[in-house]
């Protein structure tokens, strides 16, 4: 027992080293993640403990190790990480499909699609719609961010209730001057 037990982690560390791949172990990290959010800290940490005793995270971690970021560093995308949400609105159906860097959104009546991304070096988020990019916010710090008017021009916003209502008269003043 003990030698096949010895056999099958070296074949794992030998298979894993071979594919050289530090993945986001994103099956474990959504299994703890979920675990965080079931109830209140006494209740996740019997689930916590009760995980590792049942090798639940065991298992995941080995899945993660061997097969997803194995899958991950080939094609370059997890197979936990990339998921197709839907959302019901007045307005129809649309398909939301994060790929880990920003979000496709498609309408699913009309087949039009608009991509959400965030730029790290800018610290912003913009909207791809029919070949152009339109940024939407960008973080200035911790507590501010600057957002456009409906002239063109931007303003910096303060991330509190009376900076939000602050930059909503802002719009509709703008709204107006445009009619």
């Amino acid at each position: 027992m003990k030698k096949t037990i010895l056999t099958v982690a070296l074949a794992a560390l030998l298979f894993s080293s071979l594919t050289s791949c530090m993945g986001k172990f994103a099956l474990t990290r959504n299994l703890y993640v979920w675990n965080e959010q079931v109830s209140n800290k006494f209740v996740n940490e019997v689930l916590f403990v009760a995980f590792w005793i049942l090798p639940v995270y065991e298992v995941c971690g080995l899945a993660d190790l061997l097969v997803l970021n194995t899958i991950e560093f080939w094609s370059g995308d997890n197979p936990m990480t990339s998921s197709t949400k839907t959302i019901d609105t007045e307005q129809g159906r649309y398909l939301v499909k994060c790929d880990g860097k920003g979000y496709d959104v498609t309408l699913e009546s009309t087949g039009e699609t608009y991509r959400l991304d965030f730029s790290q070096d800018s610290q912003t988020w913009s909207l791809e719609y029919n070949g152009k990019e339109y940024p939407l916010m960008t973080f200035i710090d911790d507590s501010h961010v600057s957002l456009p008017l409906p002239g063109g021009e931007w303003q910096t916003v303060e991330l509190s209730a009376s900076g939000v209502l602050a930059y909503r008269a802002s719009v509709s003043e703008g709204i107006l001057a445009q009619r």
